[in-house]
């Protein structure tokens, strides 16, 4: 346990970073699943689903929740699951 007053706030601000990162991967995951539920069922709006989750992991590495290449890589591998218009 830390004892400096600079020490405990950096575990206040860990704590809450790392809560407001783990409600932003759930949010993520449960996207990128609808898709390639979506994907799998071939449904109308899975384009929409797909334009959603790849926003999604955007904006996580904007926030420096996920590392760039990672997300690139998931966009890719899910833009390969798209039904050819």
């Amino acid at each position: 346990m830390a004892n400096h007053p600079s020490a405990l706030k950096r575990m206040r601000q860990s704590e809450k970073k790392r809560l407001r990162n783990m409600s932003y991967r759930s949010q993520v995951r449960s996207a990128v699943k609808k898709f390639l539920i979506a994907a799998d069922e071939k449904t109308p709006e899975v384009a929409e689903l797909f334009r959603l989750a790849e926003s999604l992991l955007q904006r996580g590495v904007s926030k420096g929740i996920f590392h760039r290449n990672t997300a690139c890589r998931k966009v890719s591998r899910l833009a390969q699951k798209l039904p050819p218009v």
